[in-house]
């Protein structure tokens, strides 16, 4: 039986990358990631890798996009201001479709903004995570076990479609300890094999070349449209999404991420008032679980979305409603974390308008 041990979530993920093969790490302290750096710099020598502090967070996405195009699997972590100055980098290794993995616990903003749990990111994470046509594929764990597993699998996804993969986590999460089951760490030396790789071409295979630079308008045309192509198969096969009571939910709140763990206690509060409430939990901010929130939505009378925020998440979910049942809001920002029983009493006011 596997041992559960107690981690911080930061640390948790960055143990996870390295059984997942991961053996090159590239990053610059800030908080309130730093554990993840601070957890590869002490235990990447240890299993044969690379840690780097890089001098700036400009250069360690550029050593992450150099690294990927070699063929190995790498990782670089951050928060959100930080992850604003990978964005370039991040762009780069979309356009030369590179595999990589991206931790962003997020912290308040704008600005420099604090120190405290955030996800005014989710934007940044899903809409425009750097200049040009293209997606990333993001996560959202919401608990240390969950931080774990996606930042393993992270891994695979990345590679299976050659992209690269954001785990957004926050502030409350990479600070906390849970117990967690650790997977089953990997060979990097049994992972398939990378065709595509600038790792030598000993005389026997063409010339290998990572690039996102195309001159010519209609080759760069080309290789979008196929691009997208990638991602329409990814919407198809990764949507993920957790349904918690939402089988005979009038009221479907909608949280990820630490909001999440919130919401959950509001629904069973709610339920013990006689409020038949539920939560749709996305797992992949992208691809957004359209499905599964549709389904959900189809058999309410409103939404309540809860973020920590001032509204981001919300368009996507009113954009799943199509104008079908009212969405409403609930959200905190500057780093404050909702209450259970604000959550509650934002589920009972809608309650009382939909039951009108």
């Amino acid at each position: 039986m596997a041992q559960k041990v107690l981690m911080k979530g930061n640390e948790a993920m960055a143990e996870a990358a390295m059984r997942a093969g991961c053996r090159h790490f590239f990053g610059y302290p800030i908080t309130p990631q730093t554990e993840v750096a601070a957890y590869m710099a002490k235990m990447m020598p240890k299993v044969g890798g690379t840690y780097l502090q890089a001098e700036s967070e400009v250069a360690a996405i550029n050593m992450v996009y150099g690294a990927s195009a070699a063929g190995a699997r790498v990782m670089t972590s951050s928060s959100s201001p930080g992850i604003s100055l990978k964005s370039e980098g991040i762009s780069y290794m979309a356009g030369a479709d590179l595999p990589g993995v991206i931790i962003n616990v997020q912290r308040g903003g704008p600005g420099l903004g604090g120190i405290q749990p955030s996800q005014a990111d989710y934007w940044q994470a899903t809409k425009a995570t750097g200049h040009g046509d293209f997606q990333i594929v993001v996560f959202a764990p919401s608990t240390v076990q969950e931080m774990a597993d996606y930042a393993f699998e992270a891994f695979d996804v990345a590679d299976r479609y050659r992209v690269p993969v954001m785990i957004l986590a926050d502030g409350m999460l990479g600070q906390m300890m849970e117990p967690v089951v650790l997977p089953e760490a990997i060979d990097p030396a049994t992972l398939p094999a990378k065709p595509w790789a600038t790792d030598g071409h000993g005389h026997v295979r063409p010339h290998n070349v990572a690039n996102s630079l195309y001159l010519t308008a209609a080759a760069l045309e080309d290789l979008n449209r196929e691009r997208y192509e990638r991602y329409d198969a990814i919407k198809a096969a990764e949507q993920r999404a957790e349904c918690y009571r939402t089988e005979d939910a009038d009221i479907v709140l909608v949280a990820f991420g630490g909001a999440a763990r919130v919401a959950r206690s509001a629904v069973n509060a709610a339920r013990e008032r006689g409020i038949k409430a539920g939560l749709v939990r996305p797992i992949t901010l992208w691809p957004f679980p359209e499905d599964a929130l549709a389904e959900a939505l189809g058999r309410g009378k409103a939404a309540l979305v809860v973020e920590m925020n001032m509204g981001q998440m919300v368009e996507d979910v009113r954009l799943v409603a199509n104008g079908t049942v009212p969405v409403e809001f609930y959200g905190r920002t500057g780093g404050v974390i909702p209450a259970p029983e604000e959550v509650l009493a934002a589920v009972e006011a809608l309650n009382g308008k939909v039951g009108e």
